[in-house]
């Protein structure tokens, strides 16, 4: 695992696939599929597992049960990688992904982009789909500097050879003067991931959504 996720943070020139298309919308029937999904709750099977498992990780007790997340390490951001699991099905795992995206956008966000991207190297197909949140400009405090809340936001789906691998969720501070102090990485991830787990109810719906 660790030889793959090295090629994958490998920068690369170029190469056959590598620019940034738009990703493609949901289809009605897609959109539809996926409010029900957010009805039944199903997104509590792993919320509140993975809120669990990042503090776990951060606190340098990470388990072998549970869902897996490794911390991003990059200068001037904060992040975390959360790992798909078989269990979970690809069709919970990017349901779970267009949830993230909506509640990031209901925290006073506009998208600026949602993008794709095929690369390949080797025997490896990296698909990343990104969505890129900016914080709205006009929502300003008594002081004159906008309020930036977290800061700007990037949320990743990155799959290999047509399996989900895992979500990227990252903040990137504003620095300049005319911006608020940015709130924590730990505050953003407890509005998103602190949620309570499914009840035996909840549960059941899971193998619905398994592929879709």
């Amino acid at each position: 695992m660790l030889q793959l996720l090295q090629q994958l943070f490998q920068r690369r020139s170029s190469g056959a696939g590598a620019d940034w298309q738009p990703a493609a919308q949901p289809t009605p029937a897609q959109a539809q599929r996926h409010q029900a999904w957010v009805a039944e709750r199903v997104y509590r099977n792993w919320l509140g597992p993975y809120f669990k498992a990042y503090h776990l990780r951060k606190g340098g007790a990470g388990g072998q049960r549970g869902p897996r997340v490794e911390l991003l390490r990059e200068e001037g951001r904060q992040g975390a990688l959360f790992f798909y699991d078989a269990s979970m099905g690809p069709g919970n795992f990017e349901h779970l992904y267009q949830l993230l995206g909506e509640r990031i956008g209901a925290l006073g966000y506009r998208r600026a982009c949602h993008d794709c991207r095929q690369r390949h190297r080797e025997q490896l197909r990296e698909h990343t789909v990104k969505q890129f949140f900016k914080p709205n400009p006009t929502d300003c405090t008594e002081t004159g500097r906008c309020n930036q809340r977290y800061g700007l936001i990037t949320l990743d789906l990155v799959g290999v050879n047509d399996r989900p691998l895992f979500i990227r969720l990252a903040t990137n501070p504003l620095q300049e003067s005319s911006f608020t102090p940015a709130e924590s990485f730990e505050a953003l991830l407890k509005t998103l991931f602190d949620e309570p787990l499914a009840d035996a109810a909840i549960t059941e719906r899971l193998g619905e959504y398994y592929k879709s």
